[in-house]
């Protein structure tokens, strides 16, 4: 009788251990999701220079700066090629980090607007131009005015942390849409407008992004054989919205 009494002690304390080692990696899991890390953005890219208006890209992923045509007027003529995409597939089947992106350093202990005027030549199923913020490839947002699986014009968000989620939101009719990312440090929030005036908000988190970040744009073309986006009105700004729901 003793004898049982101690295995089932025994068992029982094994069973326990394992259960509080769990919940403790659990628990360490979730600390690390919600806190901001301080360690720098991890930026696989290769140095670049390239001025816009009163943002200066310093970092090219994947080729960008040699894509990416500045104009007379400051605008960005952004051409891409076949099977462009930046996506953590959840199955892997259609993971990809192969689309160019532009990249500007953010103080992200500091409050910041990014925004720009967006056409993309939608010719091709979830061809896009795309704002980001990125710190490497397992963590970063990308915001796109993207072609679905019906041919509309569509505003999308893609979280990546790990793997991506995938969040389709309005249908835009226009061909061309303004598009705005806003912290007060504390929060993200992704919008777009018809007339750089009334901003609809699609998407808000929490700021758990470390203190060195970094914004940008890019041209998507996952399924194609190529396309071209076109960027105008590119501004980036020390400063954040005032009203998070509105967007102004």
């Amino acid at each position: 009788m003793k004898t049982k009494f101690l295995i089932c002690s025994a068992i029982f304390g094994i069973i326990l251990f394992s259960a509080c080692n769990t919940a403790s990696k659990e628990n360490k899991t979730a600390e690390n999701t919600n806190i901001k890390s301080e360690d720098s953005a991890v930026v696989r890219g290769t140095p670049c220079d390239v001025k816009l208006n009163n943002i200066h890209f310093t970092k090219s992923i994947n080729g960008a700066d040699t894509l990416a045509k500045v104009d007379s007027k400051n605008n960005i003529e952004f051409h891409v090629g076949e099977k462009k995409d930046y996506f953590s597939d959840p199955n892997n089947k259609l993971s990809n980090t192969s689309a160019p992106i532009l990249l500007s350093k953010l103080d992200n202990t500091k409050p910041f607007t990014i925004t720009a005027k967006v056409t993309p030549e939608f010719k091709g199923l979830y061809n896009a131009g795309v704002l980001y913020l990125y710190v490497n490839d397992n963590f970063y947002q990308k915001f796109c005015f993207e072609q679905d699986e019906r041919g509309n014009h569509r505003i999308v968000t893609v979280r990546t942390m790990g793997t991506s989620d995938d969040n389709n939101h309005d249908v835009v009719k226009e061909k061309t849409v303004y598009m705005k990312i806003s912290s007060d440090t504390q929060t993200v929030a992704s919008y777009y407008s018809l007339d750089n005036k009334n901003w609809q908000m699609v998407r808000l988190y929490k700021n758990n992004y470390p203190a060195e970040l970094w914004t940008g744009i890019s041209a998507q073309c996952p399924i194609e054989k190529g396309t071209t986006s076109y960027f105008e009105d590119v501004v980036l700004e020390q400063k954040s919205v005032k009203d998070f729901r509105l967007g102004i």
